[in-house]
Parts: structure tokens; C-alpha cells; sequence
């Protein structure tokens, strides 16, 4: 009986310890992978069912029930169950503050155009962008460097963790920074000035901002080497 108390023991701080190291696992994965939009719950549930957190926890149920059934006291057996519970209990809690660090880190609160070491005339074409952007009053959180960019203009994309009408921010927002729209469709909003053209379109858990010269199609469409590419991506 000793032998077996002893055996039930050293599996349970087992257990405990691999319980430890699938929180911070979770929570290394959600911080780089995780959805910005999602609730902690949403956050949670997608990180056990697409990441290394529902492995992780098949794995420390199955050491939880090898020292459950070789336990010989109550209080082992209380362990044996509490671990895995707090381990989800762990999980749960800290999404929210990895799915914060990864908005912190990967997001920005403005389109950003310009790049370091850009050649010409991609480095003009860029910075007259980043003017327009600039100009503009924003929504939501941008993806730093993610996009396309180009001489026929700068596609940003975005993503809103509430629910916000798209087009009626920037119906508001471009004519009080001076833009005339000249298009709106209940798709997608058009505005121009000075040469210059600026257009946005929603998307599910976001939208995307393009802006260039007001003689260039909104995202590049149109050009051949564009064709058949998505204006939202499936991943915002």
C-alpha cells in the first residue's frame, strides 16, 4: 500500500507540473495565433479545439486517472480530479490576456504604408498613401505590415473587436477631413481629393482600407496580376 501511495503521489505532481506547463503553452499559442475578435470563452474553446491545449489536457486526464486509481486516500483522489479543472480554469483565464498581447504586438491603431529600405517608386508611392491614411480618422486595430502595397496604392486590413457599422464611421469621418464620396453602395465607400482616392469595404470581424491615386481601381482589381485575389482575407 505504501509502494502504491507513493506511486500515486509522484503522478500527481507529475500531472500538476504538466498542467503548469499546458497554461503557459495555451497561452504562448493564443498570443500568436489566437483571434483578436474572440471573447475569452471563443478564445478558449478554439484554442482547445485547434491548438496544442486539447492534447495537452487529453494528456494530463489520462495521468489524473492513473493516480486516481492508484490512490488510497481521499485527498489523492480530490488532487487527481482538481487538476485537470484547474487546469482548464487556468487556460480560461489567461486568454484574454494573450489574445491583449498579441493586439499589443501585432496591431496597429492606423494604416501604416511606409517601410524601411523601400525602393523607388514604391517608396513614394507609399509615403503619398501613408498621407491620405493620415489624413483620415480611423476605426479598429490594423495589422502591422499586412497587406499589399504598390505604385497603384496601399490595401491595410483591419480588424474590430465590437460591433461597428464600417461605412457609417468613415461617412462621417471623410467629408469632415475634406474628402468627397463618390461612391457608396452599402458594399464599399469611394472618396477623393486633391488627385488622390481613398476606398474602404467591410469584412467579416473587420474591413479593408486602400488608398492611392484617384485614376488607379481600388485594391489593384483590374490588374492581371491580381486576379482572382480576395479583397478580405479569411483570416483578419
Amino acid at each position: 500500500m505504501t509502494g502504491r501511495a507513493v506511486s500515486a503521489a509522484v503522478l500527481l505532481v507529475i500531472g500538476a507540473g504538466l498542467a503548469l506547463l499546458a497554461v503557459l503553452v495555451h497561452y504562448g499559442f493564443m498570443a500568436m495565433y489566437g483571434g483578436v475578435t474572440d471573447t475569452a470563452f471563443e478564445g478558449f474553446t478554439w484554442g482547445l479545439t485547434s491548438g496544442p491545449s486539447g492534447l495537452a489536457l487529453g494528456l494530463v486526464v489520462v495521468v489524473a486517472l492513473i493516480g486516481f486509481m492508484l490512490s488510497t486516500r481521499r485527498w489523492m483522489r480530490l488532487t487527481a480530479v482538481a487538476i485537470p479543472v484547474l487546469m482548464l480554469i487556468g487556460m480560461f483565464a489567461v486568454t484574454p490576456a494573450a489574445l491583449g498581447q498579441k493586439m499589443e504586438k501585432q496591431f496597429v491603431s492606423a494604416p501604416q504604408c511606409v517601410t524601411e529600405g523601400t525602393d523607388e517608386p514604391m517608396a513614394s508611392a507609399d509615403r503619398e498613401s501613408q498621407q491620405v491614411f493620415d489624413s483620415i480618422e480611423h476605426i479598429g486595430h490594423f495589422k502591422g505590415g499586412g497587406g499589399m502595397s504598390g505604385v497603384a496604392g496601399c490595401t491595410r486590413w483591419f480588424v474590430l473587436p465590437e460591433d461597428v457599422d464600417v461605412l457609417q464611421h468613415y461617412r462621417a469621418a471623410l467629408p469632415a477631413a475634406g474628402w468627397e464620396v463618390v461612391e457608396d453602395d452599402g458594399r464599399h465607400l469611394r472618396a477623393q481629393r486633391d488627385g488622390r482616392a481613398f476606398d474602404v469595404t467591410p469584412c467579416p470581424g473587420g474591413g479593408v482600407v486602400w488608398a492611392g491615386s484617384d485614376d488607379d481601381r481600388s485594391y489593384g482589381q483590374g490588374r492581371p496580376e491580381l486576379a482572382g485575389t480576395e479583397i478580405c482575407p479569411h483570416d483578419l
